[in-house]
């Protein structure tokens, strides 16, 4: 069964950290790419990071570069995608969602459209 589940989400104060994770069922190792995405209240949903399992290609958005690393445990299927020195403005819903033809991770693959999506993870970062 296809199926995306993320989990990591929480309350933080400015300057933390987090790692979300987004546990992946029923694809392809090699086949797919991993995307995250965020959507603040009253604000459109924006792309964060990717990896790509195909080539292992990476892309951050510039606003959480630096700060952030996207990596994957091929053992657990999983994708982490770990945040350090959080601001306010990183409060958001994360998603992670699957881009399932073998590609490299950049910035125009987020305007693909997804075959997968989870529910999604709530990231309030407040002192």
């Amino acid at each position: 069964q296809l199926q995306l589940v993320e989990s990591g989400g929480g309350l933080v104060q400015p300057g933390g950290s987090l790692t979300l994770s987004c546990a992946t069922s029923g694809l392809t190792l090699g086949r797919y790419s991993i995307l995250w995405f965020r959507q603040a209240p009253g604000k459109e949903r924006e792309g964060v990071s990717c990896i790509s399992t195909y080539d292992d290609s990476t892309y951050y958005l510039d606003s959480v570069k630096g700060r952030s690393t996207i990596s994957t445990d091929n053992t657990k299927n999983t994708v982490y995608l770990q945040m350090n020195s959080l601001k306010p403005e990183d409060t958001a819903v994360y998603y992670c969602a699957a881009y399932t033809v073998q590609a490299a991770c950049n910035q125009s693959l987020f305007g693909y459209g997804m075959d997968l999506w989870g529910k999604g993870t709530l990231v309030t970062v407040s002192p």
